[in-house]
């Protein structure tokens, strides 16, 4: 009985001991200099085995074994930190560096949106994610699980997928890489193709849905696209990449980072290779992607770093829509393609691109003080490079149901060899049909700076420059004569003589010049603990150029027009309000005028028909969002409305007379508009559950009557009227509603499944607004067609697919290893992913590409 007393008493005390001696330490996690919060990061009492994992807000609460020790606090891609604690605390924000050299810098530059903080609807996607989900997918791929967003690989030639948000097409959305802008400086546009390699490198991609928080003079519509590159890692070591895929698909690379040196020098390398024969068929390709990066931190104050990137490509193009019908009676089905063929037993495209577009910048990174910091990038993109195509008599068509003297069966590829023996035929007649290619090449330079200071502890100020100078040089030039001695071509008046033969430039000769300068300020004040407000300003003037080589005589003044300028600018503001830690709420508002295109001023091609006095196109964006941040669920809301006012809309027609007119229509209005929620669900410390439901409506906003009609001499004709058709018509182009629901299941510590089923409905065939005439011949017969309802663009069918990823991690030998299998489309949905709209916009008359079917790949990474 006694020992029974004395049993009980040391367990009572040894209780109570437990009860004194353990404390509780809670804080929040963030990341250096953005304060992104970091979910998921390992706090663990030092020397034991007790630890927990933060929530979605980063926040965490564990109770240790002792009064007093350490916690050693660690997440993939940042420094682990060890923090000395002794009895209860809250340790406050604890921020870790990311294990990158350089990248708090970097995420300044580029304008990253922050959690609960930046009033903007925003989806932010690491390295590890895009790594896992990417594949032999297209980049722009990846975001298609996130609100908004619809992508697609078009034609399915390698590089060419294209991405839309809020149904806004490339040319409005702007994609900036380290905060440098990278959309077409003439038309907007973006070509993923130069970016081939960039899911290699990509620290991390955030997409801004709306306004956005990019500070510099961007006049994005639909949303930005900031893509973040790894720098060099702090700690020396790399990896070695290898995977292959269906139809031929195979990649190899490496990466390796010196580490931060004492001397304050770090580098780091990456290059891959991929190749493969291409799903679609005659889309066969290669790509070669690199990467460097270059740091020395000089002193407390100063720090450069110098980085480079490119994706030299070639790839053969699915670039002609086909009817639904085409695809079905080809035996090659959704993979049919007509633009390739065979010449000498050799593969050869009719439709092709090339292109190499390097992007180099040094950095300089200036601590003024404590309290202020500014950032400076210097960058020049040499691109060069372009797309194949025909010139002359058009004997690639696919003839009568499929059946043509230039192919070699029914709907067969071309035969080359017969178009050759027909030109060499011809003798000294030269050719009659010849492959050409379209080249874009284009010398661009530019600084960004931006300067960073806390005017108080609850006030910082940005502000800065944003200078671009750029040249396009455009023409075509012959790449194969086809058998033939040359090729005539009457369009270069320097030419008297006519003959060309490869290499030589035909049809058109010119430069574009665009020079832009930007300023921008924005004012975030904290006006309290839980609201945080902002306020932004930018203003920027485009200039226009054109010099043509060809359509006039070297002594011609014309051949180099005036430089026209266009002012733009742009107010946009907002706040965020914490209701506690679980609730926030935010509003935004802007509104921004943004210069029309370069071939809206520079009509027809040439420096006659100038349009000197293109309107400004006028877009007005507001957005409310609500948040909920719990231990395990995540959650956002967001409702959009966006009015996009005199849409550049040019149209050029030939008269009765035979002499060209001009329309330059002004009141093209489209009202995007809609709702958008996302989630995050932690049901298990294994399972995590996601899901998306967006809910679009976008309309063209109005009819357009009596549109001022010039011709060539820019002179305005009176009785010309022409007239648009289109309020209430759907914007075609992307899917107006769109749903995700995503399983994240960790099997194992080393083993995670990953499967995602996407949806897509409400999606109208693409079509040009001009094509929407009236076609009443008198103002009573106008009016009564413009009261009547237009036809609705044709509506695709509406698709979901599933795709499953599966992730290993072991030891081989000394290297840690992935191994990752991946499937897209598992259960081989057929379903049209584009569509041009066709006469009476039916299904039998769209043009269309089909998507992918069932496609697989299999990598292996080896780290050291």
């Amino acid at each position: 009985m006694k020992k029974t007393t004395q049993l009980l008493l040391l367990t009572v005390t040894m209780l109570f001991s437990a009860t004194i001696f353990a404390q509780t330490i809670s804080g929040t996690i963030v990341e250096v200099g953005s304060s992104v919060p970091l979910p998921g990061a390992n706090v663990i009492e030092k020397g034991t085995s007790n630890g927990v994992t933060t929530d979605f807000d980063g926040n965490f609460t564990l109770n240790t074994s002792s009064s007093s020790g350490e916690i050693e606090i660690s997440f993939v891609g940042y420094n682990t930190k060890t923090i000395t604690f002794s009895g209860s605390a809250d340790l406050g924000v604890i921020e870790l560096e990311s294990s990158q050299v350089g990248l708090e810098e970097v995420l300044i530059m580029a304008s990253v949106a922050v959690d609960r903080k930046t009033p903007v609807a925003v989806s932010t996607i690491k390295s590890a994610d895009i790594e896992l989900k990417l594949g032999n997918q297209e980049f722009p791929e990846v975001l298609r699980s996130t609100p908004g967003i619809y992508a697609t690989k078009q034609g399915g030639g390698y590089g060419d997928a294209r991405v839309n948000i809020r149904g806004f097409q490339s040319e409005n959305v702007a994609v900036m890489i380290n905060g440098i802008p990278v959309n077409d400086m003439e038309n907007g546009r973006v070509f993923w193709s130069n970016w081939a390699g960039l899911g290699d490198v990509t620290s991390q991609m955030q997409v801004q849905r709306g306004l956005g928080a990019s500070k510099i003079a961007v006049p994005s519509i639909g949303g930005t696209i900031n893509v973040v590159t790894k720098t060099t890692d702090v700690e020396q070591g790399g990896n070695l990449i290898t995977s292959i895929a269906n139809d031929g698909y195979f990649k190899y690379g490496m990466t390796y980072s010196t580490g931060l040196l004492d001397n304050g020098f770090a580098a780091t390398i990456s290059a891959a290779k991929t190749e493969g024969d291409g799903y679609v068929d005659g889309t066969e390709f290669t790509g070669f992607n690199y990467f460097i990066n270059i740091s020395k931190k000089i002193n407390d104050a100063h720090k450069i770093a110098f980085s480079a990137f490119g994706a030299k490509q070639r790839h053969g193009q699915r670039q002609n829509r086909q009817l639904i019908e085409t695809f079905k009676n080809s035996d090659r089905g959704r993979k049919f393609n007509a633009d390739w063929g065979y010449k000498q037993g050799q593969l050869t495209f009719q439709e092709d691109n090339f292109y190499h577009k390097p992007q180099i910048s040094l950095n300089h990174y200036w601590t003024l003080s404590e309290n202020t910091s500014l950032n400076t990038s210097a960058y020049v993109s040499f691109g060069s490079g372009g797309g194949g195509g025909i010139r002359g008599t058009n004997k690639f068509g696919l003839g009568a149901n499929g059946v043509s003297p230039y192919r070699s069966g029914l709907y067969g590829p071309i035969n080359f060899d017969i178009i050759a023996a027909e030109n060499e035929a011809l003798g000294a007649n030269g050719s009659e049909t010849i492959l050409r290619a379209s080249r874009n090449d284009h010398n661009w330079y530019g600084v960004l700076s931006t300067l960073k200071t806390h005017l108080s502890d609850d006030l910082v100020l940005l502000t800065g420059l944003d200078f671009r100078s750029y040249t396009g040089i455009h023409f075509q030039e012959v790449t194969d004569l086809l058998g033939g001695q040359y090729w005539l071509d009457d369009s270069d008046e320097n030419n008297p003589n006519n003959l060309t033969r490869v290499g030589d430039k035909i049809n058109y000769h010119n430069d574009g010049k665009v020079g832009w300068i930007g300023a921008f300020g924005q004012l975030e004040y904290d006006v309290n603990e839980k609201l945080n407000t902002y306020l932004a300003l930018a203003a920027s003037n485009t200039s226009y150029k054109r010099i043509d080589y060809f359509n006039y005589l070297d002594t011609d003044p014309i051949q180099e027009t005036d430089t026209y300028n266009f002012f733009g600018f742009s107010v946009k503001g907002g706040g965020n309000y914490r209701i506690d830690s679980n609730h926030n709420v935010f509003a935004n508002v802007g509104y921004f005028e943004r210069a029309a295109d370069f071939d809206a001023v520079f009509l027809n091609f040439s420096n006659d028909n100038i349009n000197a006095d293109a309107e400004n196109e006028k877009i007005t964006s507001f957005e409310l969002g609500y948040g909920y941040r719990s231990e395990r669920l995540s959650a956002n809301v967001n409702l959009y409305r966006t009015s996009w006012n005199d849409r550049t809309e040019t149209a050029s027609f030939q008269q009765p007379d035979g002499t060209r007119a001009t329309a330059n229509i002004l009141g093209v209005n489209a009202i995007h508009q809609g709702i958008e929620i996302d989630f995050n669900y932690k049901a298990t410390e294994r399972i995590n559950i996601t899901g998306m439901l967006s809910l679009g409506d976008w309309t063209w906003d109005n009819n357009v009557a009596n549109v001022r009609i010039f011709n060539e001499e820019q002179e305005e004709i009176d009785d010309s009227p022409f007239n648009l058709h289109i309020a209430g018509l759907k914007v075609g182009d992307a899917a107006q509603t769109t749903a995700a629901l995503g399983l994240n299941y960790s099997i194992s510590d080393e083993t995670r499944l990953i499967l995602d089923y996407n949806y897509f409905a409400d999606n109208y065939a693409d079509f040009d607004p001009s094509d929407r005439g009236v076609s009443g011949a008198t103002p009573e017969e106008i009016a009564a067609e413009l009261a009547t309802d237009p036809v609705q663009p044709w509506k695709l069918p509406d698709f979901g697919i599933f795709d499953a990823v599966l992730k290993h991690d072991f030891k081989l030998g000394p290297f840690d290893t992935t191994l990752t299998g991946r499937v897209n489309n598992v259960f081989d949905t057929e379903y049209i992913s584009d569509a041009q709209d066709g006469a009476g916009s039916t299904a039998q008359t769209a043009l269309v590409y089909y998507g992918f079917g069932r496609t697989f790949s299999v990598g292996v990474k080896l780290n050291f």
